[in-house]
């Protein structure tokens, strides 16, 4: 039983970061529909080939509405009327056009909270434009400090934007707006935008400017690659290390387990003295295999850790004592996260496929046989 049990969550179809907010309710032990469109569209989100593994859309259950016929608004107002909240990754106004919008919504369910998806928010001049996460993350800020000087910035995967900037943000807005319902009070919106998640990230970043230590120039500070104990390096294998030597007491143990710890040295925060330093770490990295550095500094707070490839993170003796990765469903995944001590998260079941197990969820949300009959006959769609 996870700390949302008892909770009921209706999730329109969607891409990225909707899915993923998704994802953290259900590993949380939220109920969970999915109402998916009764083809899957030809031109949504990336191709993949072959077998799709969908983790993302772990822990739900399906029901199939093509919400382009007008009555179908009528069914999905009935299952709204039954739910605690809503999740959409529409563009604004796609679902005020439906009759599903939060107007419409609130009105059958006045304690609902209606969580919105999109990349630039739900209002501005950039509303109604298309988009993905490098294209928001861009406008925040953000992805301007992230690569090489000189270079082009480096895309961060579509995590800064889909999953932290946006859908963990969407969760937890809907998290907060549950518990104020909670305490009595009303039903509410729930606008989340990744620009502006994006921008909260980097949160740090803005204090580091006020404070004069921040330089808008890739590679000149601290947290971006600039220093050389902030870093990763290539070993004698062509894997690498990751550095992360603040603070002095754990930069003078990287010095003596890199065998520095003797040589004529420019001062750590002696920025004129970087590039010397960041040349002796660069060359001490490289007479050894990144396996071999890990034995050196196995036990120190040097702050060093391996870079390790998705495939290998499961296998760290770290993450297998704290079980951070599990298989589940044939598929080797993250656990759930946070962990909590008196209502634990758990996996439920894989992604289902259009319809999958819809009826049995209708029964559990209270439906009778007639109507579900009659919302079948304004194009629900389920499997038995």
């Amino acid at each position: 039983m996870g700390v949302l049990s008892g909770f009921r969550v209706l999730e329109f179809e969607a891409i990225g970061p909707a899915p993923f907010g998704t994802m953290l309710l259900a590993d949380m032990g939220a109920d969970i529909i999915r109402v998916n469109r009764p083809v899957a569209p030809d031109d949504l989100g990336p191709k993949r080939e072959g077998a799709q593994v969908d983790v993302t859309g772990r822990g739900r259950r399906s029901i199939t509405l093509d919400l382009k016929r007008p009555e179908a608004a009528q069914v999905a107002l009935d299952l709204i009327a039954e739910t605690d909240v809503l999740i959409e990754g529409f563009r604004p106004g796609a679902m005020e056009r439906l009759g599903l919008g939060p107007e419409a919504a609130l009105a059958r369910n006045p304690k609902l909270v209606y969580g919105r998806m999109t990349g630039w928010g739900q209002s501005g001049p950039l509303a109604q434009r298309a988009g993905h996460d490098l294209n928001y993350i861009a406008l925040s800020g953000v992805l301007s400090g992230i690569g090489r000087a000189g270079e082009a910035p480096v895309p961060p995967l579509n995590l800064v934007g889909d999953y932290g900037g946006g859908g963990m943000l969407l969760a937890l807005g809907v998290v907060a707006a549950l518990c104020n319902v909670q305490r009595g009070g009303t039903g509410q919106v729930v606008d989340a935008a990744m620009v502006e998640g994006a921008a909260q990230l980097g949160s740090i970043v803005w204090g580091l400017m006020a404070s004069g230590n921040w330089r808008e120039a890739r590679e000149s500070n601290l947290l971006d690659g600039g220093t050389p104990w902030y870093d990763s390096y290539l070993t004698k294998d062509g894997h690498y290390m990751a550095v992360g030597a603040v603070e002095s007491r754990f930069y003078a143990q990287l010095l003596d387990k890199l065998g520095l710890a003797n040589a004529d040295l420019p001062k750590q925060h002696d920025r004129k003295g970087w590039p010397v330093l960041r040349q002796h770490f660069e060359a001490a990295f490289l007479t050894r295999t990144r396996d071999e550095w890990c034995a050196v500094f196995e036990g120190s707070d040097a702050c060093v850790a391996p870079v390790l490839g998705f495939s290998e993170a499961p296998r760290h003796p770290h993450n297998v004592a704290r079980a951070s990765f599990v298989e589940a469903h044939g598929v080797v995944q993250p656990a759930p996260a946070p962990r909590f001590s008196a209502t634990p998260s758990a996996i439920g079941r894989k992604a289902p496929a259009r319809g999958e197990h819809g009826l049995a969820a209708l029964f559990d949300w209270g439906f009778d046989e007639g109507t579900v009959a009659r919302m079948r006959e304004h194009g629900l769609g389920y499997q038995e």
